[in-house]
């Protein structure tokens, strides 16, 4: 039987819907491959510091990355060590001690759980970091460091924003200072 002119032409219009579409994958695994590479290598470079918002740190040139230590922040109302408040500015500025003991058993304690057994054990390797604004008064920031040394932590490191270096003038004169 021979099939008619409409016949003919639906049967083509249904072979064209049949056809399988062939999607190239090849160059969409190497484009993630590289972003995965990228994503590695990077992301081991930075040292995450916690984020606190209502404190601005200082600039310097920083020539150091931060490490993995404890981390005592220390807001305009609050010390905190590990995210963890253990005493009131007021309180610490209105005492007379060189120290803050409510800080340095919260060291101490962190020292035991942070800390690896190996460094815990060695006094002069222990690091703590201190996050302060940078319009903090001194004497604030001498009693935390003095606590820090007297909780038996040989390595204090202020956080700090790092800021390019200023490079000299191209006229080749020599720093003063």
């Amino acid at each position: 039987m021979q099939m008619s002119k409409r016949a003919k032409r639906m049967e083509k219009h249904n072979a064209r819907g049949r056809k399988s579409v062939v999607l190239n994958l090849v160059s969409l695994m190497d484009i993630f491959t590289i972003l995965v590479f990228f994503l590695l290598v990077n992301s081991s470079d930075v040292q995450v510091l916690p984020n606190a918002k209502d404190i601005q740190l200082p600039e310097s040139v920083a020539e150091e990355k931060a490490r993995e230590n404890v981390v005592v922040l220390v807001s305009g109302d609050q010390i905190l060590v590990q995210g963890t408040p253990v005493a009131s500015v007021s309180q610490v500025m209105n005492s007379k001690s060189l120290t803050i003991p409510a800080l340095a058993e919260a060291l101490r304690e962190q020292s035991a759980r942070v800390l690896r057994q190996e460094i815990a054990d060695d006094i002069a390797s222990r690091e703590v970091t201190i996050m302060g604004d940078k319009e903090l008064p001194y004497r604030l920031l001498k009693r935390v460091m003095a606590t820090c040394t007297e909780a038996d932590y040989g390595q204090i490191s202020l956080a700090v924003l790092r800021r390019a270096p200023v490079r000299q003038a191209a006229t080749g004169a020599a720093p003063q200072g």
